[in-house]
């Protein structure tokens, strides 16, 4: 991306920064040209649009026209993104911003066509498959000349030069090192495997950004331009704006809510920021705490399910597993964060004494909220109720017709909310900058707006009940949105009795505006989710994915614990250049498959999931980490201070969330793997929470009161032994036993649904490497046998005496992405031994805490009877 923009001046000491420009830099491009120029920008966009709308629809396979398979999507996306990289991305920083010169149209066009090539070419080239000729050589060096020049501008130099560098490897391979070297690449071999096959440029990843990813972000468009943004944040000021640190407090849980809807951490800050900063500073928080607060819950708004960031949708692909596998592992993480941040800004309020922002006079107090509040979420688990089991009785009476009674009760209850929420004062952006004496009324604030919950509904029902694809369920779930848009304005100027002229007009103005959004969104991702793909092309085509497993295991000396801050440190640098999802798809590449191997050498059989969600997480702090995190820059401007101290301060903020990878990575059951029955997986939860917030005490010096140094080395004792029991109790009872690997078939067909096995495997690889290692096999649902299980996981095992041979590993399934392969022999097998519980060993951390409270709450009251009345 653009590096920031100069400050433009100074105020009280701190830059001004044009947050609008910072935006539009960072996410749709900088240039707002006018005339026929910007219809055609805005045009381009559209159209756009509509392309992803209509593939991700049934429509073409119903009508029968307009079907395109994945590789003709996947080139005319890149197409369209290329040609508005040119288009809405100025060249330089004093290049024009309102007109596009000729340069960048023409660049724009040739990108377009070297980007659609495999589109309009893709039957000749079929024909030739390995054998490119001149003109398919010739268009595979421009394109991916233009398509650098265009992450240049979209993404940032860093993203280019690592690109250059991987391109260099390939054909450099004979005089590198030898550690390092391989036999290299012609030209045209080189080029061909970037550009004219899925493995390179157009593989999973750009695949991942036209099938899943767009719906998302334009799913978030469209929601923020409805108005759900503006809702989310005066609702959260509302709700909690009066207690200690209140606008903190709202700033975190709109950013949460905000964050369902906002693929882009630094429009986050600014949606919310401008709202919630000033107000944090006016009842007491320092500016650079304003701000950062801000960038620590912006930023975690994309590890929020249920749409998260690009990257989890890229998880689907490189781990195997339907997305709302991703979504349930992801959510206890995402949950426990917030809370710990929710309990960082508590803790600030308490050690600057900072009050919150009073109730207008009138409005209920004490129990009579509470008891709202009691009341309104009662009613909301009834509905819910009542819509779950109602679909479920619709749809075994009326067959086939249910989805159209669906439908209908769907539109008359989004009828039934705009007549509701009519009643209440329609909700409009309130100035930061005038001093707000009291909070809006919470009830009237909250009902406001109820229809905006009913798409999240819809794409929640799609995922998880329905069991839609993502794209499938992103697609209907944007079309009732749509009609949300278009209807909302006419329908509360009908209840309201306003006028109804220009509302259907207003409305199609905000169809308009969101799809465009969406689509200049999504610019940015679709050239990193491309530019990525030279990376992953030059890892499958010149085999150094093997060479780092070796490097790094020398480097680490085969130490987990060493390896993984490697890999954290890894993802930091990388985030002062790349953003978020090409950070991700570049590390996960070189260095997921890494962990796996190395943790089964140490012992310890790592999910791949855990790993790939250790490198998402380390991949956010891309907007956050000094001197390049452009949230913290956005953040700084918004509270007038240094954008470096607030990133640091962020920073702060944000080590509760970079320690949740480690604890994650050694006990899986806080990504809700391996848990037995409800209450472990209450204890599972309250244990986590408890821990990151005394993670929180520890590291900021506060409890109940002040921390003495040992109390915080005692609360961090405490974070550690709650997160990660299992590191005291295996002292103490082994974890596993050791089985004939012939057990295995017993296991899988007697194991409950969702359980992992652990194997011991050895054999050679394709490429002639001894392995020797554990691995840890998901066996999915149950089946009719265990042999008919362990097919559905991709494998096929004959008994040979105590061991199993693998006969056969289904390509592209659960068993291959796991290293298995053909000929390979599974040694033993590991099952969980019968001992105690290892959550015993909460009970004296929870001793200790509870020694640290008394000892605190006693010189907290001490002080307090010493203080003269």
């Amino acid at each position: 991306m653009n590096a920031p923009q100069q400050p433009q001046g100074e105020q009280n000491g701190a830059p001004e920064i044009d947050l609008a420009q910072l935006v539009a830099e960072t996410d749709t491009g900088g240039r707002d040209p006018q005339g026929l120029a910007r219809a055609v920008l805005l045009g381009v966009a559209l159209v756009w649009s509509l392309f992803q709308l209509w593939i991700a629809s049934p429509l073409p396979f119903a009508l029968g026209f307009g079907v395109f398979n994945d590789t003709e999507s996947r080139s005319l996306h890149l197409g369209f993104a290329l040609l508005l990289a040119f288009l809405a991305y100025p060249a330089f920083g004093k290049s024009p911003r309102d007109r596009i010169p000729v340069a960048d149209w023409l660049l724009g066009l040739i990108a377009a066509f070297c980007g659609s090539y495999l589109f309009w070419f893709y039957g000749a080239l079929a024909t030739r498959p390995g054998a490119p000729i001149l003109q398919d050589i010739v268009v595979a060096i421009v394109g991916l000349v233009l398509l650098l020049e265009a992450a240049r501008r979209a993404l940032g130099l860093p993203m280019v030069i690592l690109a250059v560098v991987f391109i260099a490897y390939i054909f450099a391979g004979p005089y590198m090192p030898d550690m390092i070297a391989h036999k290299g690449a012609s030209l045209g071999k080189g080029m061909s495997h970037l550009w004219l096959t899925t493995e390179g440029v157009f593989g999973v990843a750009l695949g991942v950004s036209s099938g899943f990813i767009f719906l998302f972000v334009l799913f978030g468009a469209l929601l923020e331009t409805a108005g759900a943004g503006n809702y989310f944040i005066q609702s959260a000021i509302s709700m909690l704006g009066h207690l200690r640190g209140g606008p903190a407090k709202a700033a975190v849980v709109a950013s949460a809510s905000t964050g369902l809807i906002s693929g882009s951490s630094i429009a986050n800050v600014v949606t919310t920021g401008t709202f919630t900063i000033p107000l944090m500073k006016r009842v007491g928080y320092r500016p650079d705490k304003a701000g950062a607060v801000e960038v620590a819950a912006s930023v975690d708004g994309q590890i929020m399910p249920p749409v998260m960031g690009a990257a989890a949708f890229l998880m689907v692909e490189y781990v195997g597993i339907p997305y709302t596998q991703v979504l349930k592992h992801a959510v206890l993480p995402a949950l426990i964060s917030y809370i710990a941040l929710f309990y960082i800004v508590h803790l600030e309020a308490m050690k600057s004494d900072i009050r919150g922002i009073p109730r207008p006079p009138g409005a209920p107090q004490g129990m009579a909220r509470v008891r709202s509040a009691l009341m309104t979420v009662c009613g909301f688990i009834v509905l819910a109720g009542a819509v779950y089991y109602g679909m479920g009785w619709i749809k075994d009476l009326a067959g086939a017709a249910a989805k159209w009674i669906v439908l209908a009760l769907l539109l008359a209850g989004y009828v039934a909310l705009i007549g509701f929420s009519a009643r209440f004062p329609e909700l409009t952006p309130d100035d930061p900058n005038k001093p707000m004496e009291y909070l809006p009324e919470a009830g009237p604030t909250l009902k406001s707006g109820l229809h905006y919950l009913l798409p999240v509904v819809v794409l929640i029902w799609n995922l998880m009940v329905e069991e839609m694809s993502p794209a499938l369920s992103a697609f209907w779930a944007t079309m009732f949105l749509v009609l949300i848009v278009v209807t909302q304005r006419p329908l509360f100027a009908l209840f309201r009795k306003h006028a109804l002229a220009g509302t259907v007009q207003h409305g199609l103005s905000d169809l308009f505006t969101g799809l465009v959004t969406g689509a200049r969104n999504m610019i940015g991702i679709g050239i990193a989710t491309a530019a990525a793909g030279i990376i992953v092309g030059t890892v499958t085509l010149t085999g150094i994915g093997l060479v780092m497993t070796e490097f790094v295991e020398v480097i680490s000396g085969g130490n987990l614990m060493v390896m993984l801050l490697m890999v954290a440190v890894i993802c930091l640098i990388l985030g002062m250049g790349l953003p978020t999802t090409a950070n991700y798809i570049v590390v996960s590449t070189l260095m997921a498959p890494v962990v796996v191997e190395l943790g089964s050498q140490s012992g310890l059989l790592v999910p791949l999931i855990a790993v790939h969600m250790f490198v998402f997480y380390f991949g956010l702090m891309a907007d956050v980490t000094p001197p390049v995190g452009l949230a913290s820059y956005a953040a700084a401007g918004i509270a007038r201070t240094d954008p470096i101290k607030t990133g640091v301060t962020a920073f702060g903020y944000s080590i509760r969330t970079a320690i949740l990878p480690f604890m994650f990575i050694f006990n899986t059951q806080l990504l809700l793997i391996g848990i037995d029955n409800a209450a472990h997986l209450v204890i599972t939860i309250v244990s986590a929470i408890v821990a990151n917030l005394m993670f929180a005490a520890g590291t900021q010096g506060w409890f109940v009161t002040r921390n003495r140094w040992w109390e915080s080395l005692a609360l961090l004792l405490v974070t550690f032994t709650l997160f990660r029991p299992g590191f005291w109790w295996d002292m103490i009872y082994p974890p596993y036993v050791d089985a004939p690997a012939t057990q295995l078939i017993q296991v899988a067909d007697e194991a409950p649904d969702g359980a992992r096995q652990r194997l011991w495997i050895e054999g050679t690889t394709i490429e002639g490497k001894e392995i020797s290692r554990g691995v840890l096999l998901p066996l999915g649902d149950k089946a009719d046998n265990g042999r008919a299980r362990l097919a559905k996981v991709g494998l096929r095992v004959v008994p040979m005496g105590d061991e199993l041979q693998v006969m056969q590993v289904q390509f592209g399934s659960r068993a291959e992405k796991l290293g298995i392969e053909q000929g390979f022999t599974i040694k033993t097998i590991e099952n969980d031994a019968d001992r105690p519980a290892k959550e015993w060993m909460m009970v004296p951390a929870l001793l200790l805490l509870g020694l640290v409270y008394w000892v605190q709450r006693r010189r907290r009251d001490s002080a307090a009877a010493a203080v003269p009345a």
